[in-house]
Protein backbone atom coordinates (compact mmCIF):
# COMPACT_ATOMS: atom_id res chain seq x y z
CA UNK A 1 0.00 0.00 0.00
CA UNK A 2 1.15 3.54 -0.68
CA UNK A 3 1.71 6.48 1.67
CA UNK A 4 -2.05 6.81 2.09
CA UNK A 5 -2.13 3.65 4.21
CA UNK A 6 -2.66 5.49 7.50
CA UNK A 7 -5.40 7.75 6.09
CA UNK A 8 -7.09 4.77 4.47
CA UNK A 9 -7.19 2.85 7.73
CA UNK A 10 -8.44 5.86 9.64
CA UNK A 11 -11.48 5.86 7.36
CA UNK A 12 -11.85 2.09 7.32
CA UNK A 13 -11.60 1.67 11.06
CA UNK A 14 -14.26 4.29 11.69
CA UNK A 15 -12.44 5.63 14.73
CA UNK A 16 -11.41 9.08 13.52
CA UNK A 17 -14.12 10.76 15.59
CA UNK A 18 -13.13 8.86 18.72
CA UNK A 19 -9.50 9.78 18.22
CA UNK A 20 -10.34 13.44 17.68
CA UNK A 21 -12.52 13.65 20.77
CA UNK A 22 -9.69 12.60 23.06
CA UNK A 23 -6.70 14.08 21.27
CA UNK A 24 -6.73 17.42 23.12
CA UNK A 25 -7.25 16.10 26.64
CA UNK A 26 -3.72 15.91 28.02
CA UNK A 27 -0.04 15.64 27.22
CA UNK A 28 1.02 13.66 30.24
CA UNK A 29 1.37 9.95 29.51
CA UNK A 30 -0.47 7.72 31.97
CA UNK A 31 1.51 4.79 33.34
CA UNK A 32 -0.16 1.45 32.61
CA UNK A 33 1.60 -1.24 34.64
CA UNK A 34 -1.22 -3.73 33.97
CA UNK A 35 -0.80 -3.21 30.22
CA UNK A 36 2.96 -3.77 30.42
CA UNK A 37 2.42 -6.93 32.45
CA UNK A 38 -0.20 -8.21 30.01
CA UNK A 39 2.06 -7.60 27.01
CA UNK A 40 4.99 -9.27 28.74
CA UNK A 41 2.80 -12.33 29.32
CA UNK A 42 1.66 -12.58 25.70
CA UNK A 43 3.29 -15.39 23.71
CA UNK A 44 5.28 -14.62 20.58
CA UNK A 45 3.02 -16.87 18.52
CA UNK A 46 -0.79 -16.94 18.48
CA UNK A 47 -2.64 -19.86 20.10
CA UNK A 48 -3.63 -22.90 18.08
CA UNK A 49 -6.57 -22.55 15.71
CA UNK A 50 -9.92 -23.80 16.99
CA UNK A 51 -11.90 -23.65 13.72
CA UNK A 52 -9.65 -23.55 10.65
CA UNK A 53 -8.06 -26.74 9.41
CA UNK A 54 -4.59 -26.74 7.83
CA UNK A 55 -5.81 -26.10 4.27
CA UNK A 56 -8.11 -23.27 5.33
CA UNK A 57 -5.35 -21.76 7.44
CA UNK A 58 -2.97 -21.60 4.48
CA UNK A 59 -5.47 -19.65 2.36
CA UNK A 60 -6.65 -17.28 5.10
CA UNK A 61 -3.15 -16.43 6.31
CA UNK A 62 -1.96 -15.71 2.76
CA UNK A 63 -5.09 -13.70 1.90
CA UNK A 64 -5.09 -11.40 4.93
CA UNK A 65 -1.36 -10.85 4.45
CA UNK A 66 -2.16 -9.37 1.03
CA UNK A 67 -5.18 -7.41 2.29
CA UNK A 68 -3.15 -5.70 5.04
CA UNK A 69 0.55 -6.27 4.31
CA UNK A 70 3.36 -5.07 6.50
CA UNK A 71 5.21 -2.02 5.21
CA UNK A 72 7.41 0.84 6.39
CA UNK A 73 4.56 2.32 8.44
CA UNK A 74 3.97 -0.76 10.54
CA UNK A 75 3.12 -4.45 10.87
CA UNK A 76 0.43 -6.12 8.82
CA UNK A 77 -2.42 -8.54 9.43
CA UNK A 78 -0.25 -11.53 10.30
CA UNK A 79 1.66 -9.71 13.04
CA UNK A 80 -1.67 -8.47 14.39
CA UNK A 81 -2.95 -12.07 14.65
CA UNK A 82 -5.85 -11.33 12.31
CA UNK A 83 -6.22 -14.99 11.22
CA UNK A 84 -6.46 -15.98 14.89
CA UNK A 85 -9.17 -13.35 15.44
CA UNK A 86 -11.19 -14.65 12.46
CA UNK A 87 -10.73 -18.23 13.68
CA UNK A 88 -12.10 -17.38 17.14
CA UNK A 89 -15.11 -15.56 15.72
CA UNK A 90 -16.01 -18.43 13.40
CA UNK A 91 -15.41 -20.99 16.14
CA UNK A 92 -17.78 -19.33 18.60
CA UNK A 93 -21.44 -18.41 18.90
CA UNK A 94 -21.24 -15.69 16.24
CA UNK A 95 -19.82 -18.16 13.74
CA UNK A 96 -22.63 -20.58 14.57
CA UNK A 97 -25.20 -17.91 13.68
CA UNK A 98 -26.47 -17.58 17.24
CA UNK A 99 -28.55 -14.50 16.35
CA UNK A 100 -29.29 -15.23 12.70
CA UNK A 101 -32.72 -16.04 11.35
CA UNK A 102 -32.42 -19.61 10.04
CA UNK A 103 -35.95 -20.69 9.03
CA UNK A 104 -36.12 -19.50 5.41
CA UNK A 105 -37.46 -19.29 2.80
CA UNK A 106 -34.15 -18.60 1.11
CA UNK A 107 -34.63 -16.42 -1.94
CA UNK A 108 -32.41 -14.00 -3.79
CA UNK A 109 -32.74 -10.56 -2.26
CA UNK A 110 -32.08 -7.05 -3.45
CA UNK A 111 -28.92 -5.11 -2.52
CA UNK A 112 -30.93 -3.12 0.04
CA UNK A 113 -32.08 -6.23 1.88
CA UNK A 114 -28.69 -7.23 3.22
CA UNK A 115 -27.54 -10.78 3.83
CA UNK A 116 -29.96 -13.33 2.36
CA UNK A 117 -28.01 -16.61 2.38
CA UNK A 118 -28.87 -19.67 4.47
CA UNK A 119 -25.28 -20.07 5.71
CA UNK A 120 -24.04 -19.20 9.16
CA UNK A 121 -20.73 -17.29 9.06
CA UNK A 122 -18.88 -20.52 9.84
CA UNK A 123 -20.73 -22.42 7.12
CA UNK A 124 -20.11 -19.60 4.64
CA UNK A 125 -16.36 -19.71 5.21
CA UNK A 126 -16.12 -23.50 5.30
CA UNK A 127 -18.14 -23.85 2.10
CA UNK A 128 -16.34 -21.11 0.17
CA UNK A 129 -12.89 -22.22 1.29
CA UNK A 130 -13.62 -25.80 0.23
CA UNK A 131 -14.66 -24.57 -3.22
CA UNK A 132 -11.57 -22.38 -3.50
CA UNK A 133 -9.40 -25.33 -2.56
CA UNK A 134 -10.83 -27.24 -5.52
CA UNK A 135 -10.35 -24.25 -7.83
CA UNK A 136 -6.69 -23.94 -6.88
CA UNK A 137 -5.89 -27.66 -6.60
CA UNK A 138 -3.13 -27.48 -9.20
CA UNK A 139 -1.45 -24.53 -7.49
CA UNK A 140 -2.70 -23.44 -4.07
CA UNK A 141 -3.33 -19.77 -3.41
CA UNK A 142 -0.60 -19.48 -0.80
CA UNK A 143 1.98 -20.66 -3.37
CA UNK A 144 1.15 -17.92 -5.89
CA UNK A 145 3.27 -14.80 -6.27
CA UNK A 146 2.12 -11.66 -4.45
CA UNK A 147 0.89 -10.07 -7.68
CA UNK A 148 -1.02 -13.23 -8.63
CA UNK A 149 -2.59 -13.37 -5.19
CA UNK A 150 -3.67 -9.73 -5.52
CA UNK A 151 -5.31 -10.45 -8.86
CA UNK A 152 -7.03 -13.53 -7.46
CA UNK A 153 -8.49 -11.45 -4.61
CA UNK A 154 -9.61 -8.73 -7.04
CA UNK A 155 -11.43 -11.38 -9.04
CA UNK A 156 -13.15 -12.65 -5.90
CA UNK A 157 -14.18 -9.10 -5.03
CA UNK A 158 -16.05 -8.59 -8.30
CA UNK A 159 -17.15 -12.10 -9.26
CA UNK A 160 -20.67 -13.51 -8.97
CA UNK A 161 -19.48 -17.09 -9.47
CA UNK A 162 -20.66 -19.65 -6.96
CA UNK A 163 -18.30 -21.08 -4.37
CA UNK A 164 -20.43 -24.04 -3.35
CA UNK A 165 -23.47 -21.77 -3.17
CA UNK A 166 -21.66 -18.74 -1.76
CA UNK A 167 -21.25 -15.85 -4.23
CA UNK A 168 -17.53 -15.13 -4.53
CA UNK A 169 -17.90 -11.43 -3.81
CA UNK A 170 -19.96 -12.14 -0.68
CA UNK A 171 -17.14 -14.32 0.60
CA UNK A 172 -14.60 -11.61 -0.21
CA UNK A 173 -16.70 -8.95 1.55
CA UNK A 174 -16.93 -11.18 4.63
CA UNK A 175 -13.20 -11.87 4.62
CA UNK A 176 -12.34 -8.19 4.21
CA UNK A 177 -14.74 -7.11 6.98
CA UNK A 178 -13.30 -9.65 9.44
CA UNK A 179 -9.75 -8.69 8.45
CA UNK A 180 -10.43 -5.06 9.31
CA UNK A 181 -12.12 -6.03 12.56
CA UNK A 182 -9.22 -8.28 13.51
CA UNK A 183 -6.74 -5.50 12.84
CA UNK A 184 -8.62 -2.82 14.81
CA UNK A 185 -10.77 -4.60 17.41
CA UNK A 186 -9.77 -4.63 21.05
CA UNK A 187 -7.01 -7.23 21.59
CA UNK A 188 -9.23 -9.01 24.10
CA UNK A 189 -11.01 -10.57 21.10
CA UNK A 190 -7.86 -12.23 19.81
CA UNK A 191 -6.59 -9.82 17.12
CA UNK A 192 -4.81 -6.46 17.04
CA UNK A 193 -1.89 -8.17 18.78
CA UNK A 194 0.33 -5.63 20.53
CA UNK A 195 -2.32 -3.03 19.57
CA UNK A 196 -0.49 -2.53 16.27
CA UNK A 197 -3.69 -1.37 14.54
CA UNK A 198 -4.39 1.25 17.19
CA UNK A 199 -0.79 2.45 17.21
CA UNK A 200 -0.89 2.85 13.43
CA UNK A 201 -3.82 5.28 13.55
CA UNK A 202 -3.18 6.84 16.98
CA UNK A 203 -6.26 5.41 18.71
CA UNK A 204 -5.96 5.45 22.53
CA UNK A 205 -8.12 2.41 23.16
CA UNK A 206 -10.48 1.70 26.03
CA UNK A 207 -9.60 4.21 28.71
CA UNK A 208 -12.22 3.96 31.45
CA UNK A 209 -11.91 7.61 32.44
CA UNK A 210 -9.79 10.70 32.06
CA UNK A 211 -10.10 11.91 35.64
CA UNK A 212 -6.48 13.06 35.88
CA UNK A 213 -6.62 14.91 32.55
CA UNK A 214 -9.99 16.69 32.55
CA UNK A 215 -8.52 19.98 33.81
CA UNK A 216 -5.66 20.01 31.29
CA UNK A 217 -6.77 21.68 28.08
CA UNK A 218 -5.14 22.17 24.68
CA UNK A 219 -2.57 19.43 25.18
CA UNK A 220 -2.05 16.34 23.08
CA UNK A 221 -3.06 12.99 24.57
CA UNK A 222 -0.08 10.70 24.05
CA UNK A 223 -0.56 7.87 26.54
CA UNK A 224 -0.10 4.30 25.39
CA UNK A 225 -3.26 2.57 24.09
CA UNK A 226 -5.22 0.51 26.59
CA UNK A 227 -7.23 -2.68 26.03
CA UNK A 228 -10.47 -3.70 27.72
CA UNK A 229 -8.45 -6.45 29.39
CA UNK A 230 -6.11 -3.86 30.91
CA UNK A 231 -9.05 -2.34 32.74
CA UNK A 232 -10.38 -5.69 33.86
CA UNK A 233 -13.66 -5.32 31.97
CA UNK A 234 -13.08 -7.61 28.99
CA UNK A 235 -13.08 -11.31 28.32
CA UNK A 236 -13.52 -13.56 25.32
CA UNK A 237 -16.55 -15.79 25.74
CA UNK A 238 -16.46 -19.04 23.77
CA UNK A 239 -19.50 -21.30 23.55
CA UNK A 240 -18.30 -24.88 22.95
CA UNK A 241 -21.87 -26.15 23.31
CA UNK A 242 -22.83 -24.33 20.09
CA UNK A 243 -21.21 -26.12 17.12
CA UNK A 244 -19.53 -23.67 14.77
CA UNK A 245 -20.51 -25.70 11.71
CA UNK A 246 -24.16 -25.93 12.77
CA UNK A 247 -24.02 -29.70 12.56
CA UNK A 248 -24.55 -29.51 8.80
CA UNK A 249 -21.05 -29.36 7.37
CA UNK A 250 -18.24 -31.76 8.29
CA UNK A 251 -14.72 -30.60 9.00
CA UNK A 252 -12.52 -30.59 5.89
CA UNK A 253 -9.16 -32.25 6.35
CA UNK A 254 -6.93 -32.37 9.40
CA UNK A 255 -5.98 -29.61 11.74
Amino acid sequence: MDSGRRSFFLRSAGVAVAVGSSAALAQQAVAQPSQAAAQAAQPDNPPAYVFFNANETAFVEAAVDRLIPADAEGPGALAAWVPHFIDLQLGGAWGAGERLYRSGPWQGGTPTQGYQLPFTPAELFRTALAALREETASRPFHQLSASAQDQFLRDLQTSDRSLGGVPAKVFFESLWALTLEGFFADPVYGGNHGMVGWKLIGFPGAYANYYHQVDQHGLAFNAAPVSLADNGHGGLQLHPDIPAHGGALPQQGGR
